[in-house]
């Protein structure tokens, strides 16, 4: 199993609306990536290492595949509708990265 996991990094001007990518982002990638996405998840950011201090990450979200070519094949079809909803809810240019689950 792969998870895909697309990060947006914290700042000061980090805008992030957890309701939209929750209610209305998420929804619609799983809706387009179909049953090669087998699952999601949504992380919120609350705080680094020391007390009071802000987290590095506004939000994460994941997206899990049974294979790399699964997502290489259900992904490219729908990135432009996709990523151009990013807009939608942040401003933060997002970091992507692929892993290997490992259970």
């Amino acid at each position: 199993m792969i998870k895909v996991s697309v990060l947006y990094p914290n700042s000061e001007s980090a805008r992030f609306d957890i309701a939209y990518y929750r209610d209305t982002h998420m929804p619609l990638v799983r809706e387009r990536l179909g049953d090669a996405c087998r699952r999601t998840a949504i992380e919120q950011g609350l705080g680094g290492a020391a007390p009071g201090e802000a987290p590095a990450y506004a939000a994460m979200g994941h997206l899990y595949f049974d294979s790399l070519s699964d997502f290489e094949t259900a992904f490219p079809p729908h990135a432009e509708e996709l990523m151009g909803d990013i807009p939608n809810f942040t401003n933060i240019q997002p970091t992507v990265q692929i892993s290997q689950v490992i259970e």
